[in-house]
């Protein structure tokens, strides 16, 4: 059956942001990332009342797109829906905040049509819309942010506690990927292979030490690309206080120290590189977590009007 059913009146689906990735680099001439999911959220409820733009001061352009996208194809008519997108996810730092909210609003437009589409499909219909995270997928994955060439399973994630920096700054990280770098990528292939190696045999050995020298090794290498003047500094405050490694936002500003789960002094080494580290703005402690879209909520015809009002849809 095309078109909407009367079966439920609004959708919310949650998705997880990013410290960047853990790998990004070339593989043979196509590009890649591992993904670096953490548990900074976005909920975004699509409802069959309102419009497109039911907030005024928000538009939440790409997440429109990607509902209308998600409706041709379906094969179901452009029908007047509500949108509202509440996000955790720091935005311009290059932590999948509009990942999120794409590739939620496709989920959650299909849900609501009564349609589910598979995660490929899902991913293809975000890429139409712009350069995807891996993120949408279960679990740490290796996937082709550009064309949606690869796709690898590595596993689980690991307790890890990653200490998110922002030093300011915002990368328009759509713009960013939209030129082709892969020729100054290229020469460092075999570094990238390297690291790839230690984080796929960190998740499936349960090595928290190898993941993160194949995220600090990716770090460094994209120096040569997005320089963050400040890592040679994180790097250094992280190897004093016992950090497994680092990993950044290759296409954005976010620097992620990497730390086992279950410290007892998190909130000590978080205060300690505010006072040590000059230019840092905000920080985050998150931990890695399996990525993937969370089911929150499908309430059925009747119980829509409400609660997309107390959503902030009109």
């Amino acid at each position: 059956m095309n078109g909407f059913g009367r079966q439920a009146s609004l959708v919310t689906v949650r998705m997880p942001g990013t410290c960047g990735e853990l790998v990004q680099g070339v593989l043979q001439g196509v590009s890649f990332h591992v993904t670096c999911p953490v548990d900074l959220f976005a909920e975004v409820t699509v409802s069959r009342v309102g419009s497109f733009c039911p907030d005024g001061r928000r538009n939440w352009s790409k997440a429109r797109e990607a509902m209308a996208r998600t409706l041709v194809f379906l094969g179901a008519p452009r029908t007047r829906l509500g949108l509202t997108i509440r996000s955790e996810i720091p935005r311009g730092k290059g932590m999948g905040s509009s990942t999120a909210d794409v590739a939620g609003a496709i989920v959650a437009t299909a849900e609501l049509a009564r349609r589910p589409l598979d995660l490929r499909t899902v991913a293809r219909l975000a890429l139409s819309v712009e350069p995807t995270d891996g993120s949408l997928f279960p679990g740490i994955v290796c996937f082709d942010h550009r064309e949606g060439l690869i796709l690898e399973s590595l596993g689980e994630a690991l307790p890890l506690a990653i200490l998110v920096l922002d030093f300011g700054g915002r990368v328009d990280t759509v713009a960013f990927n939209l030129v082709d770098r892969r020729s100054l990528l290229a020469p460092m292939e075999g570094q990238f292979r390297e690291a790839l190696a230690m984080v796929r045999a960190g998740i499936a050995h349960r090595d928290a030490w190898s993941v993160g020298e194949g995220a600090s090794l990716s770090a460094e290498c994209n120096q040569r690309i997005l320089p963050k003047p400040f890592l040679p500094a994180v790097r250094r405050e992280g190897q004093d206080v016992g950090a497994v490694g680092v990993c950044v936002a290759h296409s954005g500003t976010a620097v992620g120290l990497l730390l086992e789960a279950g410290r007892d002094d998190l909130a000590q080494i978080r205060a300690r590189l505010v006072r040590r580290l000059p230019g840092l703005q905000r920080t985050w402690l998150t931990c890695l977590v399996s990525g993937g879209i969370r089911p929150v909520s499908c309430l059925p015809e009747g119980h829509g009007t409400s609660r997309a009002q107390a959503m902030g849809t009109t």
